[in-house]
């Protein structure tokens, strides 16, 4: 979602839509944490699944940013073939087959960063491991646990 930066007050900020809030189940007068290039709920609030869900989440979003869906599919289907041919094979990664397969770009991209709960259950099985540096996989992860 794109927010603009606008002028308040004697200030500038940014208006997160309250649909955005909710979702995040914070309201007026509670606090949001910035950090790096995000803005987003205090990091002790939810579960650690969801707290996974969501770095899963962002660790998608960065895979998405960096390559195009050319790079993703290259690296996707050789990571599965090695892994097939290695024995490490779960359910998922079937489905993923068939995502890659189709040469969809929306279909994949729509997998990687969906809300839903086929692509949160998709993203827990990535097959595109290994393409973003580990500086920012680490720097990630250090963010989700902060």
């Amino acid at each position: 979602m794109k927010l603009v930066v606008r002028a308040i007050g004697n200030s500038l900020g940014v208006i997160i839509p309250k649909k955005t809030l909710d979702a995040w189940g914070v309201g007026e007068g509670d606090a949001l944490e910035l950090s790096g290039r995000f803005i987003r709920p205090l990091g002790n609030q939810g579960s650690a699944q969801s707290k996974l869900d969501e770095l899963k989440l962002q660790l998608a979003a960065a895979v998405a940013a960096r390559c195009s869906a050319h790079e993703i599919r290259a690296q996707s289907l050789a990571n599965l073939h090695r892994w097939k041919e290695g024995g490490a094979w779960v359910s998922a990664y079937d489905e993923w087959k068939r995502i890659l397969e189709t040469c969809d770009d929306g279909l994949l991209f729509a997998t990687m960063l969906g809300r839903d709960d086929r692509s949160n259950r998709l993203r827990q099985s990535p097959p595109y491991v290994g393409i973003l540096p580990r500086e920012e996989v680490r720097r990630l992860n250090e963010e989700a646990s902060a």
